[in-house]
């Protein structure tokens, strides 16, 4: 079972290495960053985060297909795991729809071009030359010249039934949002048909301290809208100490092999800090 943490989006850029630092001294095993459109670059944030660090996996949670060439992603995560051998985790999503209709990057297929851009991106970090005239990618001939020796995992960051099968067959894990219960992780391997070894990220809401679920209702309602459920039904760990703990220890429990930790506000490590504390 791992813990990580997330840097949460709305952070300022530039507290990401002191976050990184003090993050590399805690009892945690991975740091998450993301890259949502408007935000931030989860390459160049994984990067910054691995350059800083000297233990911490860093975890990519995650890049959007529709917005990165496979050929391309996958030169920038062969350089980062050549250079901090062990120490990455690269997630791909379809990306949130309406984000890629804005900036004219939708497909006709989310199915296909998630499932060859994995296909491809996986190929071409194992050494391989790459030919692939698929529904939505193309390369003709195409290899790394520097493929790393160790290839970093490459989780898919999905959640309906078809995407959950995908992953099972193409990546080595799985990527799921902040909110989901952990009764529903159980149905969720099933889905996906995990293979041994098959890594399930949970994601989940970090808030502790008695105000923690009124400070947590706008994001419960965020999140609620996007797994179209109430916000009662959203998940996340807040409460004291221990009930952050006890949620935690659900998802595990559930089948996550590793919990990320969102936490929230102007001092996200403190809650971090409460957490293991009780953990």
């Amino acid at each position: 079972m791992r813990l990580g943490v997330m840097f949460d989006r709305d952070l300022a850029p530039e507290l990401l290495v002191p976050f990184a630092r003090e993050l590399d001294g805690l009892e945690v095993a991975d740091l998450w960053v993301v890259e949502d459109l408007g935000w931030t670059g989860a390459v160049s944030a994984a990067a910054t985060a691995l350059a800083v660090t000297e233990r911490l996996r860093v975890g990519i949670g995650i890049t959007p297909a529709p917005l990165r060439n496979p050929a391309l992603l996958a030169m920038e995560l062969a350089n980062l795991a050549r250079l901090h051998p062990g120490r990455l985790a690269a997630g791909i999503g379809h990306g949130v729809q309406d984000w890629m209709r804005q900036v004219g990057a939708a497909v006709p297929s989310p199915l296909a071009l998630l499932e060859e851009t994995i296909t491809s991106v996986r190929a071409l970090l194992r050494g391989e030359t790459v030919t692939l005239h698929g529904r939505a990618v193309h390369l003709d001939g195409v290899s790394l010249v520097h493929p790393p020796a160790e290839p970093p995992p490459v989780l898919a960051g999905v959640v309906s039934p078809r995407s959950l099968a995908l992953s099972g067959r193409v990546a080595q894990g799985t990527i799921v949002p902040e909110g989901l219960r952990p009764d529903r992780l159980p149905a969720i391997l099933e889905q996906i048909g995990a293979p041994e070894g098959h890594e399930l990220v949970a994601f989940t809401f970090l808030c502790v301290g008695d105000d923690a679920r009124e400070v947590m209702r706008p994001a419960a309602e965020g999140q609620a809208a996007f797994l179209d459920v109430t916000p009662e039904e959203v998940v996340m760990a807040v409460g004291s100490p221990e009930e952050a703990a006890a949620q935690v220890r659900e998802l595990w429990e559930a089948g996550a092999t590793t919990v990320a930790v969102r936490p929230m506000g102007a001092e996200p490590l403190s809650h971090v800090r409460k957490l293991l504390a009780a953990l």
